[in-house]
């Protein structure tokens, strides 16, 4: 191992005991129950909301894929700012109504949400499985990023499975014990480093490799104009249709995803999620970095034989083993982070409405006959929470498990399915987010259409139709779903239970489920 490969390597190191001691201590003095494992009590504050969400966006995928993209195809990935700044525009209005719900009636996920919408646990159970199934891929591409970004800081000294392995260990440690506190606490350190790092690229890359900015520019537009506009270079039909049709989709899509849903519901109050939607546009700020180096690299690296690695390829071949270090960790942990957030989804999505018996607000449940029989010990810190948060937790390390074994010995495929994470939960907008202002939809009509929009998300992606003229099929899908959904709703007579106005607040002992009460 040479002398920068041992600095870095130790560097790294050192970090990652810094993470797993953070992480798991933040837990310290805070109760053991559901609630607080899942959604931090819901008691975080506007700094810790926006650290955390932050978190979420900016992933590995922001130090590889994105450098990646830009080198490879140039203008379609300004998508990514596009989406998440309108995203945050629709969050301004769902986080505030879903976190009014969801506290109401002491709901975790959007699994929960829907069973209590519909009265119905299977419901439930098929929002849970269908966002696991396009969830743990992602967690897939986070493991092997993080094993990418290693191998590269380290200057190949550590083994991409070695990097996957510890990633997961990491990860798991500290949310199994804190929850999503602890990925909170975690996420502080990530973006102190990922801040630093950037903007020290920022100014480092173009001053370095050329003579600023506008030199940049001005070879972009003479010698490479073909990466300035739609549909960039060699991009295979990312035109502005397709551009426009994906902003659409992943910014409401967003509003409902599992992992953005937790951040929701862990806030102490609406307000803080409003401020939050506000605040949060301005990080995204920082994407156009890594986009900026990938341009760069374009001419610095112009026979550059994996596009995502432009950035590192970059630090590495021009800086000193300490900074490579120090941007490396920073890249390491928006793996871990979002990847731990992912696992604790999961686990709350499945470990209470798929395996802990669901919320009781299906009259057919066990729980619910348990809870009227006064049998139920579902109070925080009671028998049957700690039961769904065992269960949660067993789940959330079985799904990282699952993504380990999946980026160790089957890279491409669970990573495939990736490709598909926002078109498949888009199915879930009409369960999960427009049941709860349309009262007259039927849980009938809700899943078909979900099915339906499955079906042809499924189809186009099996026969390359994806996108299909420039059209997203998860668009495509949605509006399938949402056509058999409104028809066969509107088919069918309105019911008294569900036109009637929502009534007052649930008082103590009343049953949730003799209400037909949305938002």
């Amino acid at each position: 191992m040479s002398g920068s490969a041992a600095i870095a390597t130790t560097l790294f190191g050192l970090a990652m005991a810094a993470t797993l001691a953070i992480g798991v201590l933040s837990a310290r003095g805070r109760d053991k129950g559901m609630a607080e494992w899942s959604v931090s009590s819901r008691g975080l504050g506007v700094l810790f909301i926006w650290l955390l969400m932050a978190g979420e966006t900016y992933t590995s995928f922001s130090f590889l894929g994105t450098a990646g993209w830009s080198y490879s195809f140039g203008v379609p990935i300004l998508y990514l700012v596009a989406y998440l700044t309108t995203g945050f525009a629709v969050a301004y209005v769902v986080g505030p109504a879903l976190w009014t719900y969801a506290s109401r009636h002491g709901l975790l996920s959007i699994a929960d949400m829907a069973e209590h919408r519909f009265r119905s646990r299977p419901v439930g159970i098929l929002v849970a499985v269908t966002a696991t199934v396009f969830i743990v891929p992602y967690v897939q591409v986070q493991i092997q990023g993080m094993g990418v970004v290693v191998n590269a800081m380290t200057y190949g000294s550590v083994d991409l499975h070695v990097a996957a392995v510890v990633s997961f260990v990491v990860a798991e440690a500290f949310i199994l014990v804190s929850g999503l506190r602890g990925s909170a606490w975690v996420s502080v350190l990530k973006d102190v480093l990922v801040i630093v790092a950037v903007v020290f690229l920022a100014v480092w890359v173009p001053l370095h490799y050329l003579d600023g900015y506008g030199d940049l520019m001005t070879r972009m537009v003479q010698e490479k104009p073909e990466w300035l506009t739609f549909p960039g270079h060699e991009s295979g039909g990312l035109n502005g249709t397709w551009f426009v049709s994906t902003l659409l989709l992943n910014a409401v899509t967003i509003s409902i995803f599992p992992t953005t849903v937790a951040g929701y519901l862990s806030a102490r109050s609406p307000n803080a999620l409003r401020r939050n939607a506000l605040l949060l546009p301005w990080y995204q700020l920082l994407l156009f970095i890594p986009m900026m180096v990938g341009a760069v690299a374009l001419f610095a690296l112009p026979t550059l034989d994996n596009p995502d690695l432009a950035l590192f390829r970059l630090v590495t071949d021009s800086l000193p083993a300490p900074v490579v270090a120090v941007i490396g960790v920073a890249g390491a942990l928006s793996a871990i982070v979002p990847m731990s957030v992912f696992m604790l989804a999961i686990g709350t999505l499945c470990g209470r409405t798929l395996l802990g018996g669901g919320n009781g607000s299906d009259p057919r449940s066990r729980a619910h006959r348990n809870r009227a029989a006064g049998a139920g010990d579902d109070a925080p810190g009671g028998a049957q929470d700690v039961r769904t948060k065992r269960l949660s937790q067993l789940v959330c390390f079985l799904a990282g498990l699952v993504a380990l074994l999946g980026a160790l010995f089957f890279p491409n495929t669970l990573v495939q399915l990736s490709v598909l994470s926002y078109e498949g939960l888009a199915q879930l907008v009409p369960l999960t987010l427009l049941a709860l202002f349309w009262r007259r939809l039927t849980a009938a009509a809700g899943v078909t259409g979900t099915l339906v929009g499955l079906g042809v998300v499924l189809l186009l992606w099996w026969t390359d139709n994806d996108p299909w003229h420039g059209i997203n099929g998860g668009l495509l899908g949605l509006a399938a779903n949402l056509l058999v959904a409104a028809a066969l709703t509107c088919a069918r007579p309105p019911a008294s239970t569900t036109a009637r106005s929502p009534g007052p607040a649930q008082q103590p002992g009343q049953d949730p489920s003799a209400r037909g009460e949305t938002v």
